[in-house]
């Protein structure tokens, strides 16, 4: 029995120890309890919807939206190109009619006959049609009631003129060329400085063609000018000049006209101006603005 008390017998320093010891283990388990208990959480907020910010996304949203907006201008939809089919809404195979068509240098001249050769709906049509605009030089459909009058005026309605007389486009001057809302003094000077390239415009699509002329300003500008004397141009023979003389060609760079002659001589030279379209990095859009200044004999 004595030896079993001598196990509980502690000195003074022992006996101090054992209490912090058991002072610790209480304060460690006081703590616990308190966490566990959630004293020291913090408290859940809910989310809040902040009505000022809300309507500011609101309004970034639909300024987006506005931008993203199909605009349709005026345009001859003989030149339309896969993307541009695309944006329209027309089918794969109905853009690939109207392309095969193209390449066997015919036009359509009326809305009547882009249906005809493209198959395109008739709600797609009636959708579409009041921006096509055909070219004065073209002849037209003997349906003249179609809705591509629509578009081939639509520059015309902003007149408030009764009568308009028409001047000629190769004799116009900077300062007539001004007369016409959206034509300052930088444009007409790069629209004379284009004519005097071409010796004269041919037609008066290529109007279209001068750098920095908005679609809307060029069709305002078709209102009051068009091409009245054709300039005399000594045609390229296709099938014998040099790359430097097709190059000389506003709408031919030198590469391209090497281009031209390198595939004249592996295929022995055009027979329709259609073959232009097989040469590399030929601009398809452009050969019946460039076909004006060749020939094949």
């Amino acid at each position: 029995m004595k030896s079993f008390k001598s196990h509980f017998k502690f000195n003074k320093d022992e006996r101090s120890g054992i209490y912090f010891l058991l002072m610790i283990l209480v304060i460690l388990q006081l703590l616990y309890l308190v966490i566990t208990m959630g004293v020291f959480q913090t408290p859940t907020t809910q989310l809040t919807t902040d009505a000022e910010l809300q309507r500011v996304i609101d309004s970034l949203k639909n300024q987006s939206l506005k931008k993203d907006t199909l605009h349709i201008y005026p345009f001859n939809p003989n030149y339309i190109t896969d993307y541009k089919g695309y944006v329209l809404g027309m089918s794969t195979s109905e853009i690939d009619r109207l392309i095969a068509f193209r390449q066997k240098d015919l036009y359509v001249n009326s809305a009547v006959e882009f249906q005809k050769v493209t198959q395109v709906s008739d709600s797609l049509l009636e959708l579409i049609s009041g921006y096509f605009k055909f070219p004065d030089w073209t002849k037209k459909s003997a349906v003249q009631s179609d809705t591509s009058i629509q578009g081939a005026n639509l520059a015309k309605k902003e007149s408030t003129e009764s009568t308009i007389v028409v001047q000629d486009l190769n004799t116009a001057t900077a300062l007539e060329l001004q007369k016409v809302k959206g034509v300052g003094e930088k444009l007409s000077a790069r629209i004379l400085k284009f004519r005097a390239s071409l010796g004269g415009f041919l037609v008066n699509e290529q109007l279209y063609d001068v750098y920095g002329l908005d679609v809307e300003v060029a069709n305002r500008l078709l209102t009051y000018f068009e091409v009245q004397h054709e300039p005399s141009v000594t045609l390229v023979n296709i099938n014998t000049a040099t790359a430097y003389e097709i190059s000389k060609i506003v709408y031919i760079k030198y590469g391209l006209a090497k281009n031209i002659v390198a595939y004249r001589d592996k295929n022995g030279g055009f027979v329709s101006f259609s073959d232009l379209l097989d040469v590399p990095e030929f601009p398809a859009k452009k050969i019946d603005r460039i076909k004006l200044y060749l020939t094949l004999d």
